[in-house]
This record gives C-alpha cells, sequence and structure tokens, in this order.
C-alpha cells in the first residue's frame, strides 16, 4: 500500500495510472511519471529530468532498442475527475499531443501534434518486435464530426519521429430522445474509442468502441494501411446490444480490451471511470467481462464467445491481466 502524502511528498505527483501520474496534489499539472524501487516498491521520484514543454499526462510506452519512450495526454486531476467538461472540451482544452522523450536521459525531444480538433489522446501500443520502431495511439474524439481515430506514430529515416492518422471511426446517427443529455444536441452516438491492444504478434489491433458499443479488430500487418477485419457487438448508448448468457439489454460498452499471448482470446470490460459512466450511461453501469474468439487463419475475423459471461452487478471491472502474461504487459529487448 502506497498512501498518498508518501506519493506526493516524494514525487510531486497525484492521481497514479500506473506509475504515470495525471497531476499534481492540489489537481493540477504538470502530470508524469514517478519511478519506485523494484525491490521494495517504494516511489523514489519523478523520473523526468528535462520535461520541455510537456504539461498533460496520461499513458506511456517505450522503444528500448530505439533508447525512446513515448507519452500521451488527458488532462489534469481537475479537468478529469468531475467528468468530461463540456467547455474544455469545446475549447480544444484537453490534451492533443503526444511526446518523445530520450529514456536514457529522460529529457524531453519532441511534441507531436495531433491537432486542437483531435482531444484526448489515451492509450500507446507499441511494436512488440524490438526492431520496430513504430506504435499505435488511440484519440478519444474530434470536435468536427465526434469520430474518433488511431494514429501511428513512426521513426524517420533522419531520426526524427512523426505520427499519421491511419483509421477514422465514424460517429453514428441517433434519436436525440435515446441519447443522454450531454450528446442529444449532437443526434449521434460517437464512438468513443478508450483503449487499443495489438497482439503480440504485431499482426492485429484490437479497438473498442465504448460510446457504439463496438469491439473492433484490424490486420495492421501493414501498419500504414490497416484492415478492417473484424466486429463485435456488445452494450452501447443507444444499440445495448446484449449477450445470450445475460439476455435482454446491457449497458456500457467494450472499453478495457485484452489480449492472450497466443492471440487466440480477446478480453473485455464495460467501465470506463465512474465520472464519465454516469454522464454517457446515465442509468448506470452494471459491470460486467465478455470475451471473443480469434480466427488466426484466413484473414482474420472474431466471435462473441456465446458462454462466457462474468456479471459484476454494481462493482466495475476495469483493467483486466492474464495469468502467464499477455498482449499489453509483454516488452521484449531483443528480436525473436
Amino acid at each position: 500500500m502506497i498512501e498518498p502524502d508518501e506519493l506526493h511528498e516524494r514525487t510531486g505527483y497525484s492521481r497514479p495510472h500506473n506509475v504515470s501520474a495525471l497531476g499534481a496534489p492540489d489537481g493540477n499539472g504538470p502530470g508524469g511519471i514517478f519511478v519506485m524501487d523494484h525491490g521494495t516498491f517504494e516511489p523514489l521520484g519523478r523520473w523526468e529530468v528535462d520535461r520541455g514543454p510537456q504539461r498533460f499526462a496520461y499513458d506511456f510506452w517505450w522503444h528500448l532498442g530505439y533508447d525512446t519512450l513515448l507519452t500521451s495526454e488527458w488532462g489534469t486531476p481537475n479537468m478529469v475527475e468531475g467528468g468530461l467538461d463540456p467547455e474544455i472540451l469545446l475549447s480544444s482544452g484537453y490534451g492533443h499531443q503526444m511526446h518523445v522523450w530520450d529514456l536514457r536521459r529522460r529529457r524531453h525531444l519532441q511534441a507531436l501534434d495531433l491537432g486542437e480538433e483531435y482531444q484526448i489522446v489515451l492509450e500507446l501500443r507499441p511494436a512488440h518486435d524490438p526492431s520496430k520502431a513504430y506504435g499505435f495511439a488511440c484519440v478519444v474524439v474530434c470536435l468536427k464530426d465526434l469520430s474518433a481515430s488511431i494514429w501511428l506514430w513512426y521513426r524517420e529515416e533522419n531520426g526524427a519521429w512523426a505520427i499519421r492518422k491511419v483509421i477514422d471511426i465514424l460517429a453514428e446517427p441517433a434519436d436525440a430522445d435515446l441519447l443522454p443529455p450531454m450528446l442529444k444536441g449532437f443526434g449521434a452516438v460517437p464512438p468513443l474509442v478508450t483503449d487499443i491492444n495489438l497482439s503480440l504478434d504485431d499482426r492485429f489491433l484490437y479497438v473498442s468502441c465504448w460510446g457504439t458499443g463496438e469491439m473492433r479488430q484490424y490486420d495492421v500487418s501493414d501498419p500504414f494501411n490497416p484492415r478492417h477485419t473484424g466486429s463485435v457487438h456488445l452494450g452501447g448508448i443507444v444499440r445495448r446490444t446484449g449477450h445470450p448468457v445475460s439476455g435482454g439489454y446491457l449497458n456500457g460498452a467494450p472499453q478495457m480490451v485484452e489480449v492472450s499471448r497466443d492471440g487466440k482470446r480477446v478480453y473485455f470490460s464495460n467501465s470506463l471511470y465512474s465520472t464519465w459512466d454516469e454522464q454517457f450511461y446515465p442509468e448506470g453501469i452494471k459491470g460486467w467481462v465478455a470475451k471473443a474468439d480469434v480466427n488466426l487463419d484466413n484473414g482474420g475475423g472474431f466471435t462473441l464467445d456465446p458462454g462466457f459471461f462474468v456479471d459484476f452487478g454494481d462493482e466495475r471491472p476495469h483493467q483486466i491481466r492474464l495469468e502467464g502474461e499477455d498482449s499489453s504487459s509483454d516488452s521484449f529487448c531483443y528480436p525473436s
């Protein structure tokens, strides 16, 4: 157990997301990464030596072979904890950058700006093969049309890093009477992509559409040209697609996603963050976890497992970790 006061005193950070933190103890910025003793798990201090222009934080990952670390942006605790703030969103006030760092020297190198209309850059998934210098990031919403998107970061021949949008997922038109108050004026359901996961062989990318109630599979063997190869539907703000075990309709939707090391099983839970849950699913979220089975032959595709459904009732499941490791916790130093 790490008490808040200990984390505050030793690192200057608060509201940790793994060992990255959204901000400072007063709820403002900057957020960043803190370091823990690998034996005792005691917090030792902040990781950044020179953070440059970076202020917002959320996820981080690395390319060990290139001495590079990358971070994403959401917002400070004061911008996040009360739910999605429409004023901040419509003024492009949430995070819309990625940051590139010198991993060994812990210094900021580059800010990769996606554009102010692309709001909330969340999960980062680098290629597992350490000889590959690319990865994927998800963006929750575009202010122009409520779409969500997936972006590819990659290392150019001159050694600089760049970013490119490779997937657009469009909003779905909907009857305003079926929408929560926050969305009634738009007449559409945004996909709200809040998590992604890359299979261990770097072949398939799984994309959670927490608004529309869809889990998507893309073949990213060519990371610059992904192909949509399958979808599973459960829950959703309007769809509310049921499960064979649960019967009736489901609320919430695929959110956190985890892929087995053999690439054959995809698990997903349905809760994002309590205050955000209440805004987009105001009838209240009942927690559940479901599973899909992947077809690794014939170009991909996956199907819902009709017999696997874990009902959490009033509890809200989030992160999933598989015994014997999984695709998002495995990181490699050497090519196989």
